[in-house]
């Protein structure tokens, strides 16, 4: 029984492009395997949102999915809104506005039917693209942010050279075009298709377009102000402290954030207080002044 693909991600027939991304983006969040590594329902359910994506996600191959000439799986059904059997509610509009207009109808419902009477020979199919090849690949936070150039060997040994766009999140996949099978009727090669998993950060998170992380500062260098270095994806960079700053002083390094060509975003610095040594004799004695 063919599935339907909208009720797998979540999303109405109608939904636009951006929604049904955003629709695939939460459910690959929520079911990955790295999450979920003994959880077998959820694997399949991961798998199956992908090739659902894989389809809707695609102007052309949702085009066909709706039209009927796909099904669920993407392979071709025949005629657009076949039912099955003879006189079974196929729509043969197509074909009869085409001959009347003139033309030699493509795919006559009738001609293997007419083929096996008259012992005429079955037209062969066109050359055809060769299969697509899947992958999963890892990738650092860095290269999420930044955007890279890597050769990265696949589980099967192939070398390949991807470009890896900054923002990109867990869950979506990369097309490198005809790097996948060989076609065996003349077609042209396949696409390799790479799943992406981004490592997470031990010293940033990511808020949409931004990044955020905590840096310490010395109790003398938030009371007097001051400036200390701070980590970003692209190197170091020094940050302003402003005098009489406090733990929870929330700061922002702008346009530190994805990198997105169009409208960076920015990382925004969180600060917390610490003491270079507790048992300092002045300090205690500051401490004890009324």
């Amino acid at each position: 029984m063919s599935r339907d693909l909208y009720n797998i991600l979540g999303v109405s027939k109608t939904a636009s492009n951006d929604e049904i991304r955003k629709a695939y983006r939460q459910k690959a969040k929520a079911l990955h395997p790295d999450l979920h590594p003994d959880d077998k329902a959820k694997a399949d359910q991961f798998k199956e949102a992908s090739a659902a994506f894989e389809i809707l996600g695609d102007e052309e191959k949702r085009k066909k999915y709706d039209r009927g000439e796909i099904d669920s799986d993407g392979n071709p059904t025949g005629f657009a809104g076949a039912q099955g059997g003879f006189g079974g509610g196929r729509d043969y509009g197509a074909y009869r506005d085409f001959a009347s207009a003139g033309g030699q109808a493509q795919g006559d419902p009738f001609e293997d039917i007419l083929a096996g009477m008259f012992g005429q020979q079955r037209r062969r199919p066109g050359p055809r693209k060769g299969a697509d090849m899947r992958y999963r690949v890892e990738i650092s936070f860095e290269d999420a942010v930044q955007g890279a150039k890597r050769q990265m060997t696949m589980g099967d040994g192939k070398a390949l050279n991807v470009s890896i766009p900054p923002g990109i999140e867990t869950g979506q996949t990369l097309r490198l075009k005809s790097q996948g099978q060989p076609s065996t009727t003349g077609g042209p090669p396949g696409d390799a298709l790479l799943e992406v998993f981004v490592r997470p950060s031990k010293t940033w998170t990511r808020d949409g377009d931004d990044l955020r992380m905590t840096v310490p500062v010395p109790l003398k260098t938030a009371v007097a102000g001051g400036s200390v270095d701070v980590e970003t994806p692209a190197g170091a960079v020094t940050l302003k402290v402003p005098e009489g700053s406090n733990t929870g002083t929330v700061l922002r390094l702008r346009d530190k954030g994805v990198q997105f060509k169009d409208k960076p975003g920015h990382l925004y610095v969180r600060l917390e207080i610490v003491l270079e040594d507790p048992k300092d004799p002045g300090l205690k004695a500051w401490a004890a002044e009324d």
